[in-house]
């Protein structure tokens, strides 16, 4: 009979440690893709002579980034530059700006800095509208478009 209750308290102890070291072992979340617009480019990546450059992220698959193109060709201009770097065809310019997720939009001026972006799709009244605002400032009846 004692030999039953001292294995019975080893198997007991054995659960309460196991329990234990269990509830202590942390869990890594599982790995979620980046909707982040890069906040700094590097023009020299990029056809872009003009002072302001529009680059759209997208992907040869996606129809939201097609709509996301069309809209953002119409800001082309002689201070607006509208590049498109097309997965797979961009594959380096995505790995570089860890781009995992398309349709992404970067409005960088002269020096690469990113003054907005849009992840995501986004209406063409909100990206010409945070194209002027990051031109002109106090332009937009919503300055903080893209931000």
């Amino acid at each position: 009979m004692a030999q039953l209750l001292v294995a019975v308290a080893v198997v007991v102890v054995a659960v309460i440690v196991g329990l234990v070291l269990r509830s202590r072992q942390a869990v890594p979340a599982p790995t979620q893709p980046s909707h982040a617009v890069p906040a700094q480019l590097d023009r020299a990546d990029f056809d872009a002579p003009t002072p302001w450059v529009v680059v759209v992220f997208s992907s040869a698959t996606c129809a939201s980034c097609a709509d996301v193109a069309r809209k953002a060709d119409v800001l082309r201009s002689a201070e607006v530059s509208v590049v498109h770097a097309e997965f797979p065809t961009a594959r380096d310019l995505h790995r570089k700006y860890d781009i995992q997720a398309v349709p992404i939009v970067a409005i960088a001026d002269e020096h690469g800095v990113v003054r907005a972006g849009f992840a995501g799709p986004v209406t063409a009244t909100d990206l010409w509208a945070a194209v002027a605002e990051a031109r002109q400032p106090g332009t937009s009846p919503e300055p903080d478009l893209g931000r």
